[in-house]
Order: C-alpha cells, then sequence, then structure tokens
C-alpha cells in the first residue's frame, strides 16, 4: 500500500474514532445506570467493525465484545460514576458528565489501540489484549483530556448559539415596534425578558 493511502486510511481511522468517541459521550449521559454501559458498549462495537472494514480485517463480533471486555476491565472504574447518577438530582447532572468523560476516553483509547494493532497487520487471530493493555491505558489518559476538550468546544457552541438566538429575538422585538405593533412598555418588558434569559 502506497504511504498515500496509508495516511488517507489513517485519517479515515481517526474520523471513525472521533465521531464513535462523541457518540459514547452522548450515551454516557443516559440517566439510567447500566443502559449507558451497553449503549456505550454497542457503540464500541461498531466502531471496531467500522475500523475492520477500513483495514480490511474480518469482523468477528464475538471476539469483538472479548476484547472490549479484556481491554477496558470490569468496568469498576465506571461505577464510582454510574453510583453518583443515583443521587437526586445532582447525580444526573454530575454523573453524567463524569460518565460521558469516561465513556469517551474508553472508546477512544479502544480505536486508538486497534488502530495501531490493524496498522501493523494485526488481525482478531493474533490480537493480545494482555500486551496492549498498557496502551489502551496510556491512550484512555490521552482520551479524558480530548473528552474534556470535545465537551468545552460543545459548551462554547451551544452559548454562541443561545447569544445569536437571543440578538435575533431582540432584532425580531425591535421590528415589531418599528412597525407598531409593540408599545414602548411592552417592547421594554419583552427585551427584559430576553436579556434576562
Amino acid at each position: 500500500m502506497s504511504e498515500y493511502n496509508k495516511s488517507n486510511r489513517g485519517q479515515s481511522a481517526d474520523s471513525v474514532i472521533k465521531n464513535h468517541m462523541i457518540w459514547s459521550m452522548g450515551a454516557g449521559f443516559i440517566p439510567v445506570p447500566i443502559a449507558d454501559f451497553f449503549a456505550v458498549g454497542a457503540i464500541q462495537l461498531d466502531m471496531i467493525r467500522q475500523l475492520c472494514k477500513l483495514y480490511e480485517v474480518d469482523f468477528k463480533q464475538t471476539e469483538g465484545k472479548a476484547v472490549i471486555t479484556a481491554l477496558t476491565g470490569s468496568g469498576l472504574a465506571r461505577l464510582g460514576a454510574r453510583a453518583v447518577k443515583f443521587i437526586p438530582g445532582v447525580g444526573s447532572v454530575l454523573g453524567g458528565v463524569t460518565m460521558a468523560i469516561l465513556s469517551g476516553a474508553s472508546t477512544y483509547a479502544l480505536g486508538e489501540v486497534f488502530k495501531k494493532h490493524f496498522e501493523t497487520g494485526g488481525t482478531f487471530l493474533d490480537f493480545d489484549p494482555e500486551r496492549l493493555k498498557k496502551f489502551y491505558n496510556e491512550k484512555f489518559e490521552k482520551g479524558k483530556e480530548v473528552a474534556e476538550e470535545l465537551r468545552k468546544k460543545q459548551e462554547t457552541a451551544e452559548k454562541a448559539g443561545d447569544a445569536n438566538d437571543a440578538v435575533s429575538k431582540l432584532k425580531e422585538l425591535a421590528d415589531l415596534k418599528a412597525a407598531g405593533l409593540l408599545t414602548d412598555e411592552e417592547f421594554e418588558t419583552m427585551k427584559k425578558k430576553i436579556i434576562s434569559s
């Protein structure tokens, strides 16, 4: 395979990993403990399936599930975040954010492990979870940073969207006043509501 094709395949693999990481983070917000765990597992399995297709490796669902379990562990690290979800009010928000970060980090690390393994000509037959566990753990730590960055970007985008929404509402309000459809009093009252929200 030419260097160009390897580079393109590497970029495609990065895209597959990032997309599945984002989906995993979304699944991490599922307020029902255990349901989030299964949703993330299904997303990770789909990511492995897509990476197999990209690297022309035969996908084996049973082996895929076994590798996910072997690499991600028994989920003990996640239990803390899942337990937080049981705290009324705060639990669903804090537990969701923590779970989203952990889910995203786990998916990122898993994707990086498979990408590395497949790029070196590996298949499911010679996949050794024990040998790749250290690499997984390193990428998991990196994945937490990447997931936190993605979460912050999303928050910023949402805030920008809210600000743009407020500006457009104020513009509409000004147009209604200019058209004589709102009194000065009504305009000021509605303007305050938009600004305060």
